[in-house]
Order: C-alpha cells, then sequence, then structure tokens
C-alpha cells in the first residue's frame, strides 16, 4: 500500500526527486511552446488579413467591370455601362438628349426642359448651373418671342474624353423676326457614377454669328 501511495504523490507532482534545473528546464521548454504558439496565431491572424484584402480587391474589380443595361423607352442599341465606361451608343444618345434640352427652347418651353436638366446636374455643380440656366429664363422673361433652335453639324464629328464630350453645333436665334445663325461647340462636362450620368458643365465655346 506504501508503494501506491508514493507512486500517486509522484504522479501529483512530477519534479518530486528531480533536480532543481529539471524545473527551469520544463518553464523555459513551456514558455517555448507558448512563443511558438502566438508566432503561429500571429501569422494566422495576417493570413486572414491577406485573404481579407485580395477578397476585398476582386470585389472592388468586379463591381468596377459589372455592365449597368440602361434601355430608355422607345430606345434601341446597346445603351450600357461597364462601371465607369459608358457604351459608344450610349454617349451618343445623352448627348443628343442634352443638346435637344440645352439647345432648343422657348419661353414657353424652357422651364420644364431646364428642370430636367437640373435633375442631371452633379451636386457639385448643381447650384452653378442653376443660376446659368435661371439667366437664360430671365431673358426669355424680358422677350418672350425668343426661340432658340440648336442642331448638331453632320460636317464635324462629336467628340468626347472621360470628362468631356464636344458637339460641334448650329444655332439658330430668332427674335423679333430676326433671325440669326450661330456656329460653333457646345462642351458638355461629364461624369460616370455608379453607372448614372451626370452634368457638370455647360459651355457655348468658339461660336461665330450672321445676321439674316
Amino acid at each position: 500500500m506504501s508503494f501506491l501511495k508514493r507512486k500517486s504523490g509522484s504522479e501529483a507532482d512530477p519534479l518530486i526527486g528531480k533536480p532543481g534545473s529539471f524545473g527551469i528546464h520544463r518553464y523555459l521548454q513551456g514558455s517555448a511552446n507558448l512563443f511558438e504558439e502566438n508566432r503561429l496565431l500571429k501569422f494566422a491572424i495576417l493570413g486572414l488579413f491577406g485573404i481579407t484584402a485580395v477578397l476585398g480587391a476582386e470585389i472592388y474589380s468586379s463591381d468596377q467591370n459589372r455592365r449597368t443595361v440602361i434601355v430608355p423607352f422607345g430606345a434601341g442599341g446597346d445603351l450600357y455601362v461597364t462601371g465607369t465606361k459608358p457604351s459608344v451608343g450610349y454617349m451618343s444618345a445623352m448627348t443628343r438628349n442634352v443638346v435637344a434640352l440645352a439647345g432648343t427652347y422657348s419661353a414657353y418651353s424652357a422651364d420644364q426642359q431646364f428642370q430636367a436638366l437640373l435633375g442631371i446636374a452633379h451636386p457639385s455643380a448643381y447650384n452653378a448651373m442653376r443660376d446659368s440656366l435661371n439667366a437664360i429664363l430671365d431673358e426669355l422673361a424680358d422677350n418672350p418671342t425668343l426661340s432658340i433652335a440648336t442642331y448638331i453639324r453632320g460636317d464635324q464629328p462629336v467628340t468626347w474624353t472621360n470628362t468631356e464630350i464636344t458637339v460641334p453645333v448650329e444655332k439658330v436665334r430668332v427674335i423679333g423676326g430676326v433671325i440669326r445663325k450661330f456656329r460653333g461647340n457646345l462642351r458638355i462636362g461629364y461624369a460616370i457614377e455608379n453607372g448614372r450620368f451626370w452634368l457638370t458643365h455647360l459651355i457655348e465655346d468658339k461660336f461665330d454669328g450672321e445676321n439674316r
């Protein structure tokens, strides 16, 4: 019985009968194992961060390459936006719409058309565009017989960059029976954000005119 008791006591305390250095060795070995586990944990956390970054980049890339198909009522052709890149058909359709709204109007139609333009004005450009269009409305109020018609010229190409469309146009201004024609460029500033077309500016550039 005493033999069993001694054995049970030695299992309860493995340091009994061992030199003092044995305890130090076990402590150092345990510390080394704990350090190794912490290092592995750090590697695992860094690995998770790396995987998260890669997945985030993949999701962002997928979102940028996602195609948004936009087909207005009665329209045809390839009208779509891939990320922030619109199709040629989409740009052509938007150019015609903006020229019609901004370039052909009278005292009776201008207010409604200009409200439609302000509906696609970029928030950063809204106030400036509103003030510019209100100035035209004031001119129309003073001259109710004034009317403007603007046509895209067929002898010059429409060109665009990532931020601006340059449209060669001919403008016909009629007031009190007097007709004047102007030729120049209408510069349409734009931005594509989340598949949506925004106006950033409308500028008439290099216009010359003649009396008739």
